[in-house]
């Protein structure tokens, strides 16, 4: 969000969305949709996102109430005492609804089609994860199916709804899995194996691409100590959403020379720049600074799990949905940009 709001600043106040493609995973589909929906009016939808985030909280993602928190705990410990016997272990660590209500109310498909018919985008797609084994999928919505011409199995078109949102986003073992027409997904940033595919399939020639774990060498990581469950659980989501998006930009970067050095030869292939923006401070560090913003049965469960020490902040930087935290991270984003300002301005006026 912290680059898209620099990238605003950089362009007039009505000028549209200069992206015609827009790809995103997890939270990035939610900004994605949103960012899609106000293609016409390019600031005018940044702000819409700074806004939704800067105000966010728990209670709009999960329950968070020490009712539902402790109960869900009870339904385990009931579960695994009894062997599921008198009870059922729930489907998730939390119960996210309040997100699809908070969805219902700030994310418009409806428009995202308007952008589309006037022509101010060219796609929105959205990644998520089958449980059934197979690599994540990218649902799809284009006027001009060039996905299809190029021949790419990894997507399929269609009319994009809040499942597809909610699938994409819902991060395993803490929120439950989503079904879709074809069987249960979950967070699309497992089994990605190539996340740039989307982008490239539907047409692009240069892909911003927005990371959101730390780069490498950027976190001095925590002291030496037993690991405890808590940090162990954290380390556990970190590495299914492992980025593979430097392997994916080393891949492309070869194929580019390889297609240049091929000249003719290349039958129509093309070279597709890429530029990646990572943070350069660990989202879990910035967590840690928030740590007492979480309701108290949250903070209760974090310290059960031995999560509550410096150990544990990678699994809080799944957790926080909070404005403050968000706030952070905006004006982390927004700082690497201006970073690498001459970078994304040669890569935005770029007409190569």
């Amino acid at each position: 969000m912290g680059v898209l709001k620099a990238l605003a600043e950089w362009v007039e106040p009505d000028s549209p969305m200069p992206f015609r493609i827009v790809c995103g995973t997890s939270a990035g589909a939610i900004i994605g949709s949103i960012l899609a929906a106000n293609a016409r009016q390019f600031p005018a939808g940044v702000a819409t996102i700074e806004r939704f985030w800067s105000h966010f909280r728990v209670g709009q993602v999960w329950r968070n109430d020490p009712l539902s928190v402790v109960g869900a705990a009870m339904r385990w410990v009931l579960a695994f005492l009894t062997g599921g016997l008198l009870a059922r272990p729930p489907h998730s660590l939390f119960d996210n609804h309040p997100l699809r209500q908070t969805l219902e109310s700030h994310v418009n498909f409806a428009r995202v089609l308007q952008s589309l018919d006037r022509g101010d985008l060219d796609a929105l797609a959205i990644t998520a994860a089958p449980y059934k084994g197979a690599p994540s999928r990218t649902y799809y919505m284009t006027q001009t199916d060039a996905a299809a011409a190029s021949g790419w199995s990894g997507g399929e078109p269609t009319d994009l709804t809040l499942d597809h949102l909610m699938a994409s986003a819902a991060v395993p073992f803490l929120f439950p899995a989503v079904r879709l027409p074809d069987g249960y997904y979950g967070d699309g940033a497992m089994r990605q194996r190539e996340p740039l595919a989307p982008a490239i399939n539907l047409g692009a020639d240069r892909v911003l691409v927005i990371g959101v774990r730390a780069a490498p060498g950027s976190s001095s990581g925590p002291a030496m100590m037993e690991p405890s469950f808590g940090q162990i659980f954290g380390f556990m989501l970190d590495t299914l959403f492992t980025s593979n998006l430097r392997a994916d930009i080393e891949r492309l970067e070869r194929d580019n020379r390889l297609i240049e050095a091929a000249g003719a030869a290349a039958g129509g292939l093309r070279s597709v720049r890429a530029v990646l923006i990572e943070p350069s401070q660990d989202p879990g560090e910035v967590a840690a600074r928030h740590a007492q913003r979480m309701p108290f049965a949250v903070r209760l469960l974090m310290r059960t799990l031995g999560a509550a020490n410096r150990g544990g902040h990678l699994l809080l930087s799944y957790l926080l949905f909070d404005g403050a935290y968000a706030r952070d991270l905006i004006e982390l984003g927004y700082a690497d940009a201006m970073r690498h300002r001459e970078v994304l301005q040669s890569f935005l006026s770029s007409d190569e």
